[in-house]
């Protein structure tokens, strides 16, 4: 049975998630998408039509909504009757979604941690903080919420899930390492919302070792990595979305994110720092106006999907997973490369959106078919990762393994 859908926002990610909706609305039916600008989700849909990327003939509408108001999101859930939402708008709107979800009955799939605009790198785990604070709620009411279903949160929860069930009888250790080895000609640009980007950079860097929480400082720990088809290439650990379920999912192993930058990145980026651009408080300029510092940064930014066009190389993002199988150490790195000139051709995007636009549509498509219709709520890696693995093979994602760690042998996660 077919299920309607409803995306919210309409920034990058949100273009692939509404292209690979069309190229699968036989399981989908009527595809909706919502944001606070109307002409902006009215140009998305253009470019599904430009494409011809409907699979067959059927309802693709947009519509505007503040997300930020969950009584008028509810109310577009009803009046469209959206089954199913898919929730790629800023993380400031997370909750209130949610909340129209458990009001309306729709499942609910998002791609990060819900976070409030005032606050930066709150105590962990940060999905204590928020989300999980209806994980009652949503069982009592047979609400499916599937949290952090993009690549990193998401794909990377499911890799770790993986390679501990198929090779491990325990795990002692959980590296998560995103490489963007792309190059997209500007001076100085996100491959997202700049906001978000910023923020995630700005606070303390949590990871999870010895059993507890550690802290570090932004750019102080790097190493190194040798990674598929991108080769070497310098990473920094990071606090990022994953780390805080993964620690309580596996508490037994040390979980830690690995994020590549390079040197013009980290010299601007401490730049701005230093001057105070990238703070989210509000101060007042010589003539009387308040301003956040780090939206005028945003303000003055590329805008990420405009990146697309000239972008070119590729994207490695794995999980280096360590662990013991009958008393012996044994590693895994299960990983997918995804090319940026490849997602431009086929839907008008860059590689970051391509990666984090195509998990939660294949997530909506298992909430769909039943298969992870859990009726509750749950983090990626407390699902099934086969059959989201098949379908992001089937729709522009596939999975690898390297066995024995990074240089292993190579093959499918299904060879």
């Amino acid at each position: 049975m077919k299920k309607n859908v409803l995306i919210i926002g309409a920034g990058g990610v949100a273009q692939v998630v509404v292209h690979k909706c069309a190229q699968n609305n036989d399981v989908f039916g009527e595809i909706h998408l919502a944001s606070r600008t109307l002409s902006k989700c009215e140009s998305l849909l253009e470019t599904v039509t430009d494409k011809g990327a409907m699979k067959q003939e059927g309802v693709l509408a947009a519509h505007q909504v503040d997300a930020m108001d969950s009584a008028a999101v509810a109310a577009l859930i009803q009046k469209v009757n959206a089954e199913i939402v898919i929730n790629v708008g800023s993380s400031f709107v997370n909750m209130t979604v949610l909340d129209a979800c458990i009001e309306t009955g729709a499942a609910y799939i998002d791609t990060a941690i819900h976070e409030d605009p005032k606050k930066i790198c709150e105590t962990p785990p940060w999905y204590g903080n928020y989300e999980w604070k209806k994980r009652g709620l949503c069982a009592e009411k047979g609400i499916t919420a599937i949290l952090g279903a993009g690549f990193d949160p998401g794909v990377v929860n499911a890799f770790a899930r993986f390679a501990i069930d198929e090779f491990m009888d325990t795990v002692t250790s959980i590296d998560i390492v995103d490489i963007n080895a792309g190059d997209h000609g500007k001076y100085f640009a996100t491959n997202f919302d700049p906001e978000i980007n910023f923020r995630e950079f700005t606070g303390v860097v949590y990871s999870w070792q010895k059993g507890a929480w550690q802290t570090n400082e932004m750019f102080e720990v790097g190493k190194v990595w040798d990674m598929p088809v991108v080769g070497p290439s310098q990473a920094y650990m990071s606090g990022h979305d994953e780390v805080h379920s993964l620690s309580v999912n596996y508490p037994e192993a040390d979980v830690r994110f690995w994020m590549g930058f390079g040197d013009h990145y980290i010299n601007v980026f401490t730049v701005l720092k230093n001057l105070g651009l990238l703070s989210e408080q509000p101060v007042m300029t010589a003539e009387g106006q308040e301003v956040v510092p780090l939206k005028v940064v945003k303000a003055v930014l590329p805008d990420p999907s405009s990146l697309a066009p000239n972008y070119t190389g590729k994207t490695c993002i794995g999980d280096l997973v360590k662990g013991i199988k009958d008393g012996k150490d044994v590693e895994v790195f299960v990983y997918n490369v995804a090319d940026h000139k490849a997602a431009y051709n086929e839907i008008g995007s860059q590689g970051i959106s391509y990666t984090a636009g195509v998990p939660p549509v294949a997530a909506a498509m298992l909430v769909a078919s039943g298969e992870w219709d859990v009726k509750t709520m749950r983090n990626v890696e407390e699902l099934d990762p086969k059959p989201f693995f098949t379908i992001m093979d089937r729709i522009g994602l596939p999975t690898r393994v390297q066995i024995g760690g990074l240089g292993g042998t190579d093959q499918a996660w299904n060879a």
